[in-house]
């Protein structure tokens, strides 16, 4: 799909749109100047001479320019999934460039499942490594402030999940001119060094970077785990897409990030050149003394801002795998009226806040994390790039010999730069690698047994003509009321339904029997939400459809299809939901770990009457009890994602 031109919203204007979108895309690629030129001097012990930084800030400044202006900027910012971005709604577009070969499906999901579990792995880190890096500006103004650097990066975090209950929309207003004036200030720095020592232009010249590796070798490769940290947060050009739109994104890129990133690290190379001892902290010393301490506090602010936009990313992200069924219900609290992005999932809020306090704890600096730091975020730009093939072959209908020529080379520039990552496996590259996988595990685990479950339940299903066909006027005794049943079968007749005439020999006057279907886009036009089927007899079936940014309300569905009639009284209806339950048994087609860890998440997953916003006190749950076996034919079939 081309590149569409998203309406600027609410009549913004283009500049400030891109104001707003400093606040939240920009953060992490915006605050990697606090560490990255520290950890690439300290990657290969090098010592700061005019030829190891000529080479290094070349390295800096042609990965910004390959990787985040022409890859994310120019090229993948035109795969708009209805106007949304990030590595789920890329894989979802992939997927139906591809057409209907199940296979191919099967593997471009695949990617795109382990793409976003990456991000997981970088979501943990950003945080930590940014406020750390932040609070190591203290060490600058005074050596005896050293041991408040992990104390107070602990109370900044702590603070920092503890206040997404509150949600930010009074503060996010802020976030725009706040990083504006970081922009600025990375700009001015910058740019005082550069005059001070202009020789380190020459670095510009991408010969320099070949050079480095022409001095060092194949051991040069190594530099390039840590001048990775550089592009940082460049996924996020793309993920927030669908929030500011790609104009506004790429004006402020182009006409300001890029400069203001280029210029401090080119002026810290200017620092280091003219004042090799800076090495202690190439960033806080580009300023004087006296503007050590409030740059601490600016740049503690940016961080918190930048940790802000991973973890709003990693509730949208997971809002999104929920819905598709890649991952249990989980509460999903809207924390403002205006902003339907604004979201708060308490369960992922407190296992975030763990991950980056242990994380904190056990690498205790920016310069050990930066170790730990570049595997995720080389692994999901890679999965990214591979996707985009997929698009730019089906969707954007470019040649073979194009698409392979761009995406091949960007695969091996992304291949490279997972290697060099790969080589601090040992010294914390592990981290962000397992948090990937235990995320990915838990994806396809949930997944798969979804699939199971969903066979076991109807493996020979009722059909509601077959169960009409037993109803007479007499038998079984009908009831005043609605009864809404909820189910993941479209043609199947709910188990609730069965349960509730086998015990209570009972059925409604008015029987609804609903499925609600998430769709592998975005949004679904509301013209096309609701297909409501009439069986006679009071017995209706509604299937509506939402788009993986949606958040479904069946209250609302009810009073949109059956009002028509004017006999839905909201009053006197009563949901029948199912709840599962599942016995590990050596006998089903997952292994048996796996198959305790489904059983884990169904026992976890939030119950139906919160998530699907249902009146508590009409709501009647039964349950099934479900034992897997091999019965179960071997490979589940793609289904659209329910949460019944």
């Amino acid at each position: 799909m081309a590149d569409q031109k998203k309406p600027l919203q609410g009549g913004a204007t283009l500049p400030l749109m891109a104001m707003a979108a400093l606040g939240v895309v920009f953060g992490d690629i915006g605050t990697s100047p606090l560490y990255t030129l520290s950890a690439c001097l300290s990657a290969m012990s090098l010592q700061p001479t005019a030829v190891n930084l000529q080479g290094i800030l070349s390295l800096i400044f042609w990965t910004l320019v390959l990787v985040v202006s022409v890859k994310y900027a120019w090229v993948i910012m035109r795969a708009s999934n209805q106007g949304e971005g990030g590595v789920m709604a890329l894989t979802a577009l992939a997927s139906h460039a591809t057409g209907h070969s199940n296979r191919l499906r099967w593997w471009i999901l695949s990617i795109g499942l382990l793409g976003a579990a990456l991000f997981y792995g970088d979501g943990v880190i950003t945080p930590a490594i940014s406020v750390l890096s932040a609070m190591e500006g203290m060490e600058v103004a005074s050596p005896a402030w050293k041991p408040l650097v992990i104390p107070l990066a602990l109370g900044v975090i702590i603070g920092l999940f503890m206040v997404q209950r509150r949600g930010t929309a009074a503060i996010s207003h802020l976030f725009g001119p706040s990083m504006l004036v970081w922009f600025l200030l990375l700009f001015g720095s910058g740019l005082t060094w550069i005059v001070a020592d202009p020789q380190v232009l020459i670095a510009l010249n991408p010969w320099y970077a070949l050079q480095f590796f022409g001095i060092h070798g194949i051991g040069g490769l190594v530099i390039l785990g840590a001048v990775v940290l550089a592009v940082t947060g460049a996924e996020a050009l793309y993920a927030d897409m669908g929030h500011f739109g790609a104009r506004p994104i790429r004006m402020a890129w182009y006409f300001l990030v890029l400069p203001a990133l280029a210029l401090n690290y080119l002026g810290q190379g200017a620092l280091l050149e003219l004042d090799p001892s800076a090495i202690q902290n190439p960033f806080f010393m580009l300023f004087p003394a006296w503007a050590t301490i409030p740059m601490v506090v600016i740049s503690g602010i940016a961080t918190v801002i930048a940790s802000q936009a991973v973890i709003s990313g990693a509730y949208s992200a997971t809002r999104q795998a929920l819905l598709l069924g890649y991952l249990p219900r989980q509460a999903i609290i809207h924390t403002s009226a205006s902003e339907r992005g604004q979201i708060y999932l308490p369960l992922l809020n407190w296992l975030l806040m763990v991950a980056v306090i242990v994380v904190i704890l056990w690498f205790r600096s920016s310069n050990a994390l930066s170790f730990a730091y570049g595997t995720a975020v080389t692994g999901t730009m890679l999965m990214t790039t591979i996707l985009v093939f997929f698009v730019a072959r089906h969707s954007w209908k470019w040649s073979l010999w194009k698409a392979g020529l761009f995406c091949g080379f960007f695969v091996l520039l992304d291949g490279v730069f997972f290697g060099a990552n790969l080589l601090k496996f040992v010294e914390g590259g592990w981290f962000p690698l397992a948090i990937g996988l235990a995320v990915f595990t838990t994806m396809s685990t949930w997944r798969w047994g979804r699939g199971i479950l969903a066979r076991k339940l109807y493996p020979d299903a009722l059909s509601v003509e077959d169960f009409l066909s037993g109803v007479t006027p007499g038998d079984p005794i009908r009831v005043p009321g609605t009864a809404v049943y909820l189910t993941m079968r479209e043609q199947a007749i709910p188990h609730a339904l069965l349960h509730n005439l086998k015990h209570n020999k009972v059925l409604h006057e008015r029987v609804i029997i609903l499925t609600i279907k998430f769709e592998e886009e975005p949004r679904v036009l509301p013209a096309n939400r609701v297909v409501v089927l009439d069986y006679g007899q009071g017995v209706r079936r509604l299937t509506a459809r939402y788009g993986f940014m949606e958040h479904p309300d069946i209250p609302e569905i009810l009073k949109s299809a059956e009002n028509s009639d004017n006999l839905w009284n909201p009053l006197d209806t009563t949901y029948f939901v199912s709840r599962q339950r599942v016995i590990p048994t050596t006998k089903a087609p997952l292994s048996l770990w796996r198959e305790h860890l489904f059983a884990i998440m169904l026992r976890i997953s939030a119950n139906a009457t919160d998530f699907f916003r249902l009146p508590p006190n009409q709501v009647m749950e039964l349950g099934d009890v479900v034992e897997f076996s091999h019965k179960v034919s071997d490979a589940p079939k793609k289904e659209k994602a329910t949460q019944q």
